[in-house]
């Protein structure tokens, strides 16, 4: 009942509608005076208020009775005339719109729209939003698409599908509704906060606040990373591979023995992994102990190299893996096989060579990437003066699970803290004006055993009240809209049957959770210092 009620109160959080055009306004609509980006109608839905909407999409899946009643359209993009290239998009247009527009975005190297965003981020919360397959139709982990030599296809990954999207968004969400959206925003994780930082850096002014979670954004490097850290523990059956059963019990409970408690409750989650120091060797194996129960030392020298910080003969290449995500790596970093996704990048984006061989992968290969950036893919642009600045005015606010056992925290906080070093120089030093991070212990990049719900990309779980204090994108609008910037969030995590567990304060980097005595489930047992 909590998340039903929270999740039909999100529909009316955001203002008073600015128009409720109906069924005859979406089925009749045409599109007319695009200007700059050719577009064609392909396809439009009028869903009632409480109608099942299930869509399915490579990317994304949506299955829910819960949405007010909005209008969905599809287009094809035209992003290359010349090589008859386009992209598919939406533009979901909620009948109560609150004249705001969203933009969403992608996960891994998939070609689908992001419809649960589109849905329940959007709709589900007055906005009219926009979402892309990024010009090409593949799963999250399939990068075949990008070759042999298919260029404008990876040129509409990197931006260009995004863009385009945003401007043509933007001007049927005007013609729709007669009026233009009063503010624009963006909201995504992983590939997807890769694009939001990317629309910041390239095109500052699509958007006045842009969210991003996890971002993919040093494409040149997390590849690399990615095959490295999987390397570690391959083949399977050698002596450091690590079965899953290891990962989520064996190490995974050792880490929380050795790190747990260093916050000052024992909860199962470490709310500053830098500070944890973890040992493995704690776990080597005694003369006739069952292997099962223990570390060989080509696992622990496995563990060290998946925690360390990776250097490619002393060039720095990317930041290890956090202690604390063990339970997911087994289904993230540390599988059976190479992430098809990573291998690809090189074998499709860089190299054009499909018999490219991941095992001998080094800094040349890296170089080369980084000599490329293939389309100019990179988000990692350090001067965010052009979205920022007194001329914008643009916000941004990041988040980042400190268990993300997909893209290494660290990568997270090693941007910010570029940005933080060129601003410093800059007439903007201070950059709690404009860019907040706020880390969060215990979630994966999909979930995670922390308090993950806070209103962010995916929206598996609603926030635990729909205000700025608890829903991420409110408070970038209030911080926007009211010039008010969020210090902290409060976060739930929800059980399997879907109750709220506990709730954490998620904090400002770099500050961190201090355990302030009291009951551990509650929030407010808790402070950011």
């Amino acid at each position: 009942m909590l998340l039903l009620t929270t999740l039909l109160a999100l529909g009316v959080a955001l203002g008073v509608p600015a128009a409720a055009p109906g069924e005859s306004a979406c089925l009749s609509f045409t599109v007319q005076n695009v200007t700059d980006v050719p577009v064609a109608l392909v396809g439009q839905e009028y869903y009632p208020a409480g109608a099942t909407v299930n869509i399915t999409t490579l990317y994304s899946m949506i299955n829910t009775n819960t949405l007010p009643a909005f209008c969905r359209l599809q287009f094809a993009i035209t992003t290359n005339s010349t090589a008859n290239k386009t992209a598919g998009t939406e533009v979901w247009l909620p009948d109560s719109w609150n004249g705001r527009f969203l933009g969403t975005g992608n996960g891994g190297f998939s070609g689908g729209v992001g419809v649960a965003d589109l849905g329940f981020a959007a709709v589900q919360q007055g906005f009219a939003g926009v979402g892309t397959d990024t010009g090409h139709i593949s799963a999250v982990g399939d990068g075949t698409w990008g070759g042999p030599h298919n260029d404008n296809a990876i040129i509409d990954f990197a931006y260009r599908a995004m863009h385009l999207s945003v401007v043509a968004g933007k001007q049927i969400v005007e013609q729709y509704y007669g009026t233009a959206a009063n503010k624009s925003y963006y909201m995504s994780c992983s590939t997807g906060g890769r694009e939001g930082l990317k629309e910041a850096q390239q095109f500052p002014e699509d958007f006045d606040g842009v969210v991003v979670g996890s971002p993919a954004n040093w494409m040149t490097h997390l590849p690399a990373w990615s095959i490295r850290v999987n390397l570690n523990v391959l083949p399977v059956g050698s002596p450091q591979w690590i079965t899953p059963e290891m990962w989520t019990g064996l190490i995974h409970d050792e880490v929380m023995r050795q790190c747990d408690a260093l916050d000052g409750v024992t909860d199962n989650i470490i709310n500053n992994p830098l500070i944890c120091d973890f040992r493995p060797e704690t776990l080597a194996c005694e003369a006739g102990q069952n292997t099962s129960t223990c570390l060989n030392p080509a696992q622990i020298n496995a563990i060290h190299n998946i925690f360390a910080p990776y250097y490619q003969n002393g060039t720095y290449v990317f930041e290890g893996a956090y202690p604390g995500g063990e339970e997911g790596y087994a289904y993230g970093l540390l599988t059976p096989n190479l992430s098809s996704g990573s291998v690809n990048y090189y074998q499709y984006f860089i190299l054009n060579d499909t018999t490219w061989d991941p095992t001998t992968l080094n800094l040349t290969v890296i170089d080369l990437a980084d000599k490329l950036n293939a389309a100019n893919m990179n988000a990692i642009a350090t001067d965010l003066t052009p979205f920022v600045g007194p001329e914008h005015n643009g916000k941004i606010i990041h988040y980042v699970g400190l268990a993300d056992n997909v893209i290494s925290p660290g990568n997270s906080l090693h941007y910010y803290g570029t940005v933080r070093d060129h601003m410093a120089q800059t007439s903007m030093p201070n950059m709690d004006d404009y860019y907040r991070l706020f880390t969060v212990p215990g979630m994966s990049h999909w979930g995670g055993y922390g308090a993950n719900a806070f209103g962010q990309a995916g929206f598996a779980t609603p926030p635990i009240v729909n205000d700025s204090t608890h829903n991420v994108l409110l408070a970038m609008v209030r911080w926007v809209e009211e010039g008010v910037a969020p210090d902290h969030f409060i976060a739930g995590y929800y059980n399997e049957t879907q109750e709220l567990a506990f709730s954490r304060p998620l904090c400002k980097y770099p500050q961190e959770i201090t355990y302030l005595g009291g009951d551990p489930n509650n929030a407010t047992s808790f402070a950011c210092t």
